[in-house]
């Protein structure tokens, strides 16, 4: 073969690569400016790739660390709820990005603390908030402020219905960030488990399953929340429970009184929790040992709201981080009420097989700490 042939055929196969890839580089060309639907059902238009992002929500750096292999490279400026919350996250993302240590507070998380002169001075591309900042009239303030200074606004939902709406949203920040096989893998991830929960509970011919309070920072001192029919509370009538808190509290559930807790006499009880005991004995989640959610949680059912119920005498006690209703971790929280409310039905599911597939293919920061425990193996 001589010279000028293999030049010639060099010069083709790249003319070929390059009319193959053509597709692919004019979709990423066109797709800017990017016209998205977000949570609350609002048109964004986003002019170019977000490269400098304000979180109003520090959570929402666990979704975007899910498909991005550095989220802290995109921040502008960041809430610090996660941080203040779960300070043991914090420290693993500083380990891994210390970059996050310069990356300006834009506010609490709450909305009510968003400081509209830091945000105005960091030149963001784009802001992120969360379900429950979007219902506030404090939190619709700041998107209107935001919009007002050409910062494009987009509301994700990890908590309200997160069963629909998570795979959902996980896929929007894939769009909007340009990753969207990873966005789409971590979507189907989620999906297949779900739709496995779903079979399996539809295969049952029992009329009835068994009644579950949930019950959200168990304290003698403060009392109760019972988690209702959104949030986490979904999580019971998926696995083929009955929700104690269904019918007589409002959707998101409400402070409860210890004569409430013990009249509904629940078959199956599950406390939330956050690390180090905040609002609680019962600690669980980022950074906690299994030993010690699991000590927290049985000194936590001795209080005598809790220590006479059903649940707790056969020994069907169960607790789970509360900030799953923050991220959409919230798949591995359905597995394991899923065992708990029916083992009958789920005895081959395995939410810590789930998390461990979880950190090796898609976080950028292992999850790593207790976010579930139960009294009985």
């Amino acid at each position: 073969m001589t010279r000028s042939s293999m030049t010639r055929r060099g010069f083709l196969a790249a003319a070929a690569s390059a009319v193959a890839g053509a597709p692919y580089l004019a979709r990423a060309q066109s797709r800017w400016p990017l016209t998205v639907t977000d949570a609350i059902g609002r048109t964004v238009i986003i002019q170019k790739r977000p490269e400098a992002v304000i979180l109003g929500t520090g959570f929402n750096l666990i979704a975007l660390s899910l498909i991005h292999p550095d989220p802290v490279s995109l921040l502008a400026g960041w809430a610090n709820d996660m941080k203040g919350d779960n300070p043991f996250i914090y420290e693993a993302f500083r380990k891994k990005f210390p970059a996050i240590e310069t990356v300006p507070y834009v506010g609490n998380g709450q909305a009510d603390g968003l400081s509209f002169e830091t945000a105005l001075s960091l030149n963001a591309d784009l802001a992120m908030m969360g379900m429950w900042q979007a219902d506030s009239e404090l939190g619709r303030r700041a998107m209107q402020y935001l919009e007002s200074v050409g910062v494009p606004v987009v509301v994700v939902d990890f908590s309200r219905d997160p069963l629909r709406t998570t795979p959902r949203d996980m896929r929007l920040l894939g769009r909007i960030f340009e990753r969207d096989q990873q966005a789409e893998d971590f979507a189907r991830f989620f999906e297949t488990r779900l739709a496995r929960i779903k079979a399996k509970t539809a295969s049952t011919t029992d009329s009835g399953g068994p009644l579950v309070l949930m019950d959200a920072y168990p304290s003698d001192v403060r009392g109760s929340w019972a988690i209702g029919r959104t949030g986490l509370g979904e999580l019971i009538v998926l696995a083929g429970g009955r929700n104690a808190a269904d019918k007589n509290l409002p959707p998101q559930g409400g402070p409860v009184t210890a004569e409430y807790i013990l009249a509904a006499d629940p078959d199956v009880y599950i406390a939330t929790g956050s690390p180090g005991g905040t609002y609680t004995a019962f600690s669980v989640g980022p950074g906690v040992d299994p030993s010690e959610a699991r000590r927290s949680l049985g000194e936590t059912v001795k209080m005598p709201n809790l220590a006479p119920l059903k649940a707790v005498r056969e020994g069907r006690v169960h607790g789970l981080w509360n900030f799953f209703n923050a991220v959409p971790l919230n798949i591995l929280a359905a597995e394991a009420v899923a065992t708990w409310v029916r083992p009958d039905l789920f005895g081959d599911v395995d939410p810590a097989s789930s998390l461990a597939e979880l950190n090796d293919r898609f976080a950028a920061v292992p999850i790593e700490g207790a976010y579930w425990t139960s009294l009985k193996a």
